[in-house]
């Protein structure tokens, strides 16, 4: 087994996005300023429970048994995967100080007389299989002080990549958020979910492909987007809202694209539509409700993979440097998870996690509860 380093701090991460392609999870050394990653891999979710964490994800009528079952094996799942990525890496588990784990969000709804979020992946069974202790549910407390819950991630990037230069950093995931770092001022950093990040687009390919995702954006790229249908799509009010604002798969969904889908539009149309759409929605964000002309703009996640997405940005942002945080030391693939073991920390340090600015908090607040290990 690896010795531990007498000035580490490792710390594991979880994340399991809104398209429900995976879960990420990190270890990653927190000693220091930048984040060392140790080790990473993505679990694939075993198709039926996919199938369910999807049913439950939709509005409607809910089942509390199969609240409860994924509730069970998803944390099963999780826990099963650390430990196999632990003993790969030979890291022992006492190494290891917390792991933050986000869950899957099954429901999110911030507006309303009681806003309410829902992540599931029990933090008792991760902890409880892994030994390790584990950080959960980060979410509700922003929201108990008036916030929208949601994003949380631009805490970590305010910490990490603010610079010399006006800076914005996308992360492209099922919803896409950005966040707006002022040069060298980390406590104005602001942000907000843009709006569908992949979520329309992998959903559109799932149904007209069979596959889980365009990859690279081949399939759009074979065709051009539909005005009449981005015209309806952009209609859509959430666009034009001023932060702090959040949105998740019970806006954005199958059911909203095909209500805008009045007419018949070729399959390869839509998605290039689609793909637009996202596009259109990040580079309004940035120069129209947050108003900032940025110097440079870094992309996370998996939308950053999608080549066609990429090239629309960057025709949408001319007076930017477009790149990703792989530049900052930091694989965009792994960004969520360790903003993850990073809040974390944060939460065994007795910090903040939130950024209020961000969600709409009435002020910084700890989050996450803690479930000690074994």
């Amino acid at each position: 087994m690896a010795k531990a380093s007498p000035t580490e701090a490792l710390y594991a991460g979880c994340m399991s996005g809104t398209s429900l392609d995976g879960i990420d999870l990190v270890i990653a050394d927190l000693a220091a300023a930048t984040p060392r990653l140790i080790a990473a891999r993505t679990l694939d979710i075993p198709a039926p429970l996919r199938r369910d964490l999807l049913t439950l994800c939709q509005p409607g009528a809910d089942h509390l048994e199969l609240f409860g079952y994924c509730d069970v094996v998803l944390a099963e799942t999780i826990a099963c995967g650390l430990n196999d990525l632990l003993a790969e890496h030979a890291i022992e588990p006492a190494r290891i100080l917390a792991l933050g784990s986000h869950g899957q969000t099954v429901r999110h709804q911030p507006g309303g007389q009681h806003p309410f979020t829902l992540q599931i992946g029990d933090p008792n069974v991760i902890a409880e299989r892994t030994g390790l202790t584990v950080v959960a549910d980060f979410r509700r407390r922003d929201l108990a002080a008036g916030g929208q819950g949601a994003p949380l991630v631009p805490a970590f990037h305010a910490a990490l990549f603010t610079a010399a230069e006006d800076r914005v950093i996308v992360n492209i995931g099922g919803m896409a958020n950005i966040t707006i770092l002022p040069a060298g001022q980390p406590a104005a950093a602001s942000g907000f979910d843009t709006g569908p990040g992949n979520v329309l687009l992998d959903a559109w390919a799932e149904r007209e492909l069979g596959r889980p995702l365009d990859d690279g954006g081949q399939w759009a790229s074979q065709a051009r987007p539909d005005p009449e249908l981005l015209a309806a799509l952009w209609n859509d009010p959430y666009f034009e809202r001023a932060a702090p604002k959040s949105t998740g798969r019970e806006h954005f969904n199958m059911d909203w694209l095909q209500a805008r889908l009045k007419r018949p539009v070729a399959p390869a149309v839509v998605q290039a539509t689609l793909t637009e759409l996202t596009a259109r929605s990040i580079t309004h964000g940035i120069h129209h409700t947050a108003g900032v002309k940025p110097k440079q703009v870094l992309v996370c996640g998996g939308g950053r993979h999608n080549t066609l997405l990429m090239q629309r940005l960057a025709i949408a942002l001319p007076d930017a440097e477009l790149g990703t945080t792989e530049q900052l030391g930091l694989d965009g693939d792994w960004v969520e998870a360790v903003a993850f073991a990073w809040l974390a920390k944060q939460r065994l340090d007795g910090l903040p996690g939130n950024l209020p600015a961000v969600t709409g908090a009435a002020g910084p607040r700890i989050l996450g509860a803690i479930y000690p290990g074994n």
